[in-house]
């Protein structure tokens, strides 16, 4: 059992108060590169992020729908987030390439779907050249050492995490959010990512303070839930719904 009294413990050197909301200081997209998102990253670039909280959303996107997005306003919020960055990846190595949509073609729809200020739709691992969620994350904090990242996901991706390769230097490298999905969230609090770390798990009530706590540090929201889902949205495409 995670203990509910756990204070976050602050990252060395916190960014000043006042990340969320404040638009005036979001600056513009990181620069485009290769024709799609985000290409290569330019070497200006980390000054323009330093002392942002940027939650970092990862996934195919096959297709990107209103649940994402929903997560997406709801984390800008519940976490004090200045932005979230869709990464959109070229190919989930724990997804089969049949059904995938292109790259560029999942790119364009996550931009249609995103249509907010604060939410940044990339090709980041393009231009990182990475692969894996752990490498990617590694990258990120080099380029950007003064950026607040936090990882989100969903609690169907908490429960099956320990798949994915290095996933425990993911939980020592930035806090982790995870959020409520139908039919998942008692399985996930209960599977192996959530019970190895359970003790650095952080209340839900504190996780606005989660981009500046030291990892590994972990929260689940109990977010309202949203419907969509990817697959079924393929499967009413492929029946011509």
């Amino acid at each position: 059992m995670a203990r509910r009294g756990r204070k976050i413990r602050p990252h060395p050197n916190p960014p000043p108060l006042g990340g969320g909301g404040n638009s005036a200081a979001i600056p513009p997209p990181p620069p485009s590169g290769g024709g799609s998102g985000w290409g290569q990253v330019h070497s200006h670039a980390p000054a323009l992020y330093t002392n942002l909280r940027i939650g970092l959303l990862g996934g195919s996107f096959n297709p990107a729908h209103a649940g994402h997005r929903h997560i997406s306003l709801y984390a800008l919020k519940a976490l004090g987030l200045d932005q979230v960055w869709w990464l959109v990846s070229p190919q989930n190595p724990l997804k089969s390439r049949a059904g995938m949509g292109t790259l560029e073609e999942r790119l364009a729809e996550a931009r249609r779907v995103a249509r907010h200020p604060r939410i940044r739709v990339t090709d980041l691992e393009c231009g990182l050249g990475t692969r894996y969620t752990a490498d990617t994350i590694e990258q990120l904090r080099r380029r950007f050492p003064r950026t607040r990242f936090v990882w989100l996901m969903g609690a169907d991706n908490l429960r099956q995490i320990p798949r994915w390769r290095r996933w425990e230097r993911i939980f020592h490298a930035v806090p982790i959010a995870v959020f409520s999905r139908p039919t998942y969230s008692l399985s996930a609090l209960g599977g192996m990512a959530a019970q190895r770390f359970a003790r650095h798990r952080v209340p839900d009530l504190r996780a606005r303070g989660l981009a500046d706590a030291k990892p590994p540090a972990w929260t689940f929201l109990r977010n309202p839930l949203h419907p969509a889902s990817a697959t079924a949205i393929r499967r009413a495409r492929s029946r011509g719904s």
